[in-house]
C-alpha cells in the first residue's frame, strides 16, 4: 500500500489522500499534485484546514530540514490549482458527452437516470436549484439512482469546461471522462471541508459514494494543471 505520513496529523495514511509539497530552488514551498517535482517532499493530508496549520506552524521547515519559506496564501494556492483541474476535467467531459449543462437538459439527464451528480454554480438561484433537486427526489422514488449535488465552481468558472460564458447548472454523466471529473470535483469539495467557507457546498450523496450510482472502474489521475 502506498502510505504516506502526514506533517500536521503525524498519521500515515493512502497517498491519494494526500498532497506531496516540495521546497523550489529559492526555498518557497510548492504544491506537487503530480508527485513528480524533484527533491525531498513532505505530506499534507489533502484538507484546507491542514495546509493552513502546516504553514501557521511552520512545519514545512521541520519536516524538509531546510529553511523555507511557506506564502499564507498556499492554501488558496492549492484551491485554485485544485479548480483548474476540475474545470479541465469538466471540459475533457464535455468533449466526450459527459457533461450537460442548462436546466432543462440537466432535468432531463437526471429523470433518465443518467446523471452520476448535479452540478450547481455558486451564484445559482434557489428557485433553480429547488426544481432540480425536486427531479433527483423523482428519479430516486422511482427506483433510479441517488444523485448527489455539488455547488462549488462560480458560473464563470463552470462555463469554462463550456469554452466560455457563464454555466448556472449542469450534469456530469455516467461514462469514464464524467468519472474522472467527479473525482477532481470530490478531491476540490474534500480539501474544502470545514473550511468554513461559502464554497465546496454539497449536498445528498456524490456520484462516487454511492454504489447504484457507479458503473465504471476508478480512473486514476495523472495530469496536473
Amino acid at each position: 500500500m502506498n502510505e504516506r505520513r502526514c506533517i500536521v496529523t503525524g498519521t500515515s495514511t493512502d497517498a491519494d489522500r494526500l498532497i506531496r509539497f516540495v521546497a523550489d530552488p529559492d526555498g518557497r514551498i510548492v504544491p506537487d499534485l503530480k508527485r513528480v517535482l524533484p527533491g525531498r517532499g513532505c505530506w499534507v493530508t489533502a484538507r484546507r484546514e491542514h495546509v493552513d496549520t502546516a504553514v501557521r506552524k511552520r512545519l514545512f521547515a521541520r519536516a524538509l530540514r531546510r529553511k523555507v519559506v511557506a506564502g499564507d496564501d498556499l492554501g488558496a494556492v492549492v484551491d485554485a490549482l485544485l479548480v483548474r483541474r476540475a474545470i479541465g476535467a469538466l471540459a475533457i467531459a464535455r468533449k466526450a458527452g459527459d457533461l450537460v449543462a442548462g436546466a432543462q437538459k440537466v432535468d432531463r439527464a437526471v429523470r433518465e437516470g443518467r446523471a452520476l451528480v448535479v452540478l450547481h454554480a455558486l451564484e445559482a438561484a434557489p428557485d433553480g436549484v429547488r426544481k432540480l433537486d425536486q427531479a433527483r427526489r423523482a428519479t430516486r422514488h422511482l427506483g433510479g439512482p441517488d444523485m448527489g449535488v455539488l455547488q462549488l465552481l462560480e458560473a464563470e468558472q463552470l462555463g469554462l469546461a463550456f469554452g466560455g460564458g457563464n454555466a448556472i447548472h449542469a450534469a456530469v454523466l455516467d461514462g469514464r471522462a464524467g468519472d474522472a471529473a467527479l473525482r477532481r470535483l470530490e478531491a476540490l469539495r474534500d480539501y474544502r471541508a470545514g473550511s468554513g467557507d461559502r464554497e465546496g457546498r454539497s449536498g445528498g450523496q456524490s456520484g462516487r459514494s454511492t454504489d447504484t450510482a457507479r458503473k465504471h472502474a476508478t480512473v486514476r489521475e495523472t495530469d496536473q494543471e
